[in-house]
């Protein structure tokens, strides 16, 4: 089964280490190639994340050196890793390699400068989140008070991703933000984002929200991190897979993927999934509610059939 996982933080623990993290088997990643292996990964994308405590003016050049850790770290020494660059780049995958895509979670990097975005898709970045939790110049992020929609520059950035065919990632705008999303971008995506009839958090979806994803073809991709899935207590995959059940009455069985969140959650874990390697866990799981075709859509046919051509 051909599992895609649409987001990790792997990039952010290489740049805080300068490197000094083995991705082919360091324990501290919860995305190495190990554990990619052990649990039937076969394309991973990696979040190119830049923290909010960063002064603006060094966030680029953070940017920029995720990448540079990506290509040295994750590709040069793993021949097994294979970026993908175009989206028919799926399809060209052999038996034995793992897909790695870049994604940008936050326009921070590229300030007001939309030849930094272009220069990023340059180097491969095929997926973008206009914010992260907070404000920036191109929108409010989910947790922003005033819950803003897209600036002018924030469509300007949606209008270079429908030219160039890179998917609009939706899963921590503001709720104003994603209906001008909706209206506006003709590729879409929620990377990592649960039910928030379920757990009522400002990083999950309503389900009006979900519906007008599906309608517009986009995926929505479940996220493992704990607090997205359940408001009290520990969190298991039963749990998780209440938001599966949960965006399928709405119509979402074709519309649904996986967005772990590895790497970027800490120790807060979903119980029996602690890593990448114990993937077939939910799989497994999922299994025993839904045929295996509707599981292997899941696991990444949905994407694959809803990505830009």
């Amino acid at each position: 089964m051909k599992i895609i996982d649409l987001h990790c933080d792997a990039l952010l623990k290489l740049w805080r280490a300068d490197g000094n993290l083995s991705f082919a088997d360091a324990a501290e990643l919860d995305t190495n190639k190990q554990r990619l292996q052990e649990g039937g990964i076969k394309v991973q994308c990696f979040a190119i994340y830049t923290p909010t405590q960063l002064p603006s003016e060094q966030r680029y050049q953070a940017a920029l050196d995720q990448v540079y850790y990506f290509r040295t770290e994750v590709l040069a020494k793993n021949p097994e890793m294979k970026q993908i660059r175009e989206w028919s780049d799926f399809d060209t995958l052999q038996d034995g390699e793992i897909g790695a895509m870049l994604t940008l979670e936050g326009v921070e990097p590229i300030g007001n400068d939309l030849k930094k975005l272009h220069h990023l898709v340059e180097l491969g970045v095929r997926a973008v989140g206009l914010t992260w939790n907070y404000a920036n110049l191109a929108a409010d992020g989910a947790e922003e008070p005033r819950n803003g929609g897209l600036s002018l520059f924030g469509r300007e950035i949606v209008k270079f991703h429908n030219e160039h065919k890179i998917l609009t990632d939706v899963s921590h705008l503001s709720e104003r933000g994603f209906w001008d999303v909706i209206e506006l971008a003709d590729y879409l995506i929620a990377s990592h984002s649960n039910a928030r009839a379920l757990c009522d958090h400002p990083r999950n979806l309503r389900d009006e929200q979900a519906k007008a994803l599906f309608g517009k073809g986009g995926n929505l991709h479940v996220v493992y991190y704990p607090p997205f899935v359940k408001e009290q207590g520990s969190a298991a995959i039963s749990d998780l897979i209440r938001h599966i059940d949960h965006f399928c009455a709405l119509g979402g069985v074709r519309n649904i993927g996986l967005g772990s969140d590895f790497d970027g959650i800490g120790d807060n874990k979903l119980e029996g999934l602690d890593h990448a390697g114990m993937t077939y866990n939910l799989i497994n799981e999922l299994l025993k509610r839904y045929s295996e075709e509707e599981v292997r859509g899941f696991a990444g046919e949905n994407f694959l059939r809803n990505r830009p051509a």
